[in-house]
């Protein structure tokens, strides 16, 4: 029975796609590396591993909303999930690569977005935990069905710049805000009101004067 073993070796974007999507490339070894792989079904959990970098004083103030103050981080600093992913690959003996699309979005209500956008540089620690469906011979000729276990795993340092670059090129210079039916209503109206072209003039408005917003900072 064939046991398999699991590593990211990178990370890209994607160039050509309408909506934000990253690639994860991984590497899948089989053992014996002689013992051929008919197909896998593979599916994969990606966890932000937060406790396992440093941040500095900008990022743990816009780091509150999921963190907290940093006096409690000894307790609310643990690992958040972010997404699943799956791929399939055909046939191959020994080892494989393939890819894991990973789609993102610039909604700053998803956990994810707001961990990404609170960081200034680095990496992002992710843990990566495996499952699936392994499809080979046995000794018989017969097919076998074998069922991956959960406890497949390994970890990947995500450069922070690849997730930064993928929502400059699809949000240059934007940012998405996502308002209550009943809130976003009262914003147009106020914007109807007082004449406003665009939602940045209605926001900036209502926004106080600079050297308030500072002292406020």
């Amino acid at each position: 029975m064939p046991e398999l073993d699991f590593q990211i070796t990178g990370v890209e974007t994607s160039q050509h796609g309408l909506t934000p999507l990253l690639q994860f490339k991984v590497r899948i070894s089989s053992s014996p590396a002689t013992e051929p792989i008919h197909a896998l079904i593979l599916q994969a959990q990606i966890q932000i591993q937060s406790p396992q970098r440093t941040y500095n004083a900008g990022e743990k103030v816009r780091l509150l909303d999921i963190f907290g103050t940093p006096d409690r981080w000894g307790e609310t600093l643990r690992n958040r999930f972010w997404t699943h992913t799956n791929t399939t690959t055909g046939a191959f003996t020994g080892s494989t690569d393939a890819i894991l699309p990973v789609p993102c979005t610039f909604d700053l209500n998803v956990l994810a977005t707001k961990y990404f956008q609170a960081l200034d540089e680095g990496d992002v620690p992710l843990l990566f935990l495996f499952s699936g469906s392994l499809f080979y011979a046995s000794e018989d000729g017969r097919l076998q069905v074998q069922r991956i276990s959960w406890e497949k795993e390994c970890v990947y340092r995500m450069p922070l710049s690849v997730w930064q670059g993928l929502m400059d090129r699809h949000y240059p210079n934007t940012a998405w805000l996502v308002l209550r039916r009943d809130a976003f209503d009262r914003l147009s109206a106020f914007k109807r009101a007082s004449g406003l072209a665009t939602w940045e003039e209605t926001i900036e408005r209502l926004l106080p004067e600079p050297e308030l917003a500072e002292a406020l900072a």
